[in-house]
């Protein structure tokens, strides 16, 4: 009996057997659980992105804006390089899809296999947008960019755009002395007494001067707007009434004499009258009485030759 029961226990503890799973599988009560597989498709594809408008217009900082950004896009979506073409070829409108249509079409007459690779199709427009000049003019900006009106960091993001786009690599201190030689030489002056040692602090102090500079401007100008406007209000004048009427009469009692009365000073030693000389005197004539009792004064050349028939009176006056 015992044994029996311990048979019975192991047969009952041993796991069921897969015979049991078989002979039950057809048992509506037991469904056997569904298998999880991996969507290896869904994980493979790639996403749908939008790519910026390229119009295909003769300006070739739009194109190398455009194509930064379409770079850009596809290495963070992950874009295989299959797709690139097509998708890139999607985002043209106006002349540029009319240009890449024509080119389709005349690589197929002759023959010539599309272009399917990334590379090559910027290799096609780079040819399209980019004149073979390019490259000099851009040197020759960076050789002549000054700061003007522009503001310092303004001035600092076109050079370094202008290296980025012609690729030049050069020495940070050939670098800092390009930089140094364009700036206002307000700033010039006074950053060159203060140290440093990398572009980046360069243009940080260069900022600072600047903004005090500003500061400073600020200040007289708001000064000579105030003066001008105390004074169109006429508060000069009424603030200190009393003192500037003293002044007045100050200026006024140290005036310099007058020819009037430099003049009355002069005494005549003929007639004794006062402002003139006797050379000038007014009352040197001589009077002549005729023999109507009319008088006529005459000066002493013309009484030297009066008739002798009139009796003449001469006196002076």
């Amino acid at each position: 009996m015992p044994t029996s029961i311990h048979e019975e226990e192991g047969h009952h503890t041993q796991p069921p057997s897969e015979s049991f799973y078989s002979s039950h599988h057809n048992d509506d009560y037991y469904q056997r659980p569904p298998r999880q597989h991996r969507h290896r498709e869904s994980s493979n594809k790639e996403p749908n992105i939008t790519l910026p408008s390229f119009h295909g217009k003769d300006n070739v900082e739009t194109y190398l804006d455009w194509e930064m950004k379409v770079e850009q896009l596809f290495s963070f979506h992950g874009i295989s390089e299959e797709r690139k073409v097509s998708l890139a070829t999607l985002s043209f409108q106006g002349h540029a899809m009319y240009w890449w249509t024509s080119l389709e079409k005349e690589r197929r007459k002759n023959y010539m296999p599309p272009n399917q690779y990334w590379n090559e199709l910027c290799s096609a427009l780079k040819r399209r947008n980019i004149p073979p000049y390019y490259d000099c003019e851009l040197m020759d900006k960076i050789h002549r960019l000054k700061q003007g009106s522009s503001s310092v960091e303004e001035y600092s993001q076109s050079i370094e755009l202008l290296m980025m786009r012609v690729g030049i690599r050069e020495e940070e201190r050939t670098t800092i002395s390009r930089f140094q030689s364009g700036l206002n030489l307000e700033i010039r002056d006074k950053v060159e007494l203060l140290p440093y040692r990398y572009l980046n602090e360069l243009v940080q102090l260069c900022s600072r001067l600047e903004h005090q500079l500003k500061r400073k401007y600020f200040r007289k100008d708001s000064t000579l707007f105030y003066s001008k406007s105390f004074k169109k209000e006429g508060h000069s004048s009424q603030r200190y009434p009393e003192k500037e009427k003293e002044k007045e009469k100050e200026k006024s009692s140290f005036k310099a004499p007058s020819k009037e009365s430099k003049s009355s000073e002069i005494k005549c030693f003929k007639c004794l009258g006062r402002g003139h000389i006797a050379s000038q005197c007014p009352t040197k004539k001589t009077m002549v009485l005729k023999a109507q009792d009319h008088y006529s004064s005459l000066d002493e050349a013309i009484s030297s030759s009066s008739t002798s028939e009139d009796e003449a009176i001469h006196f002076e006056e």
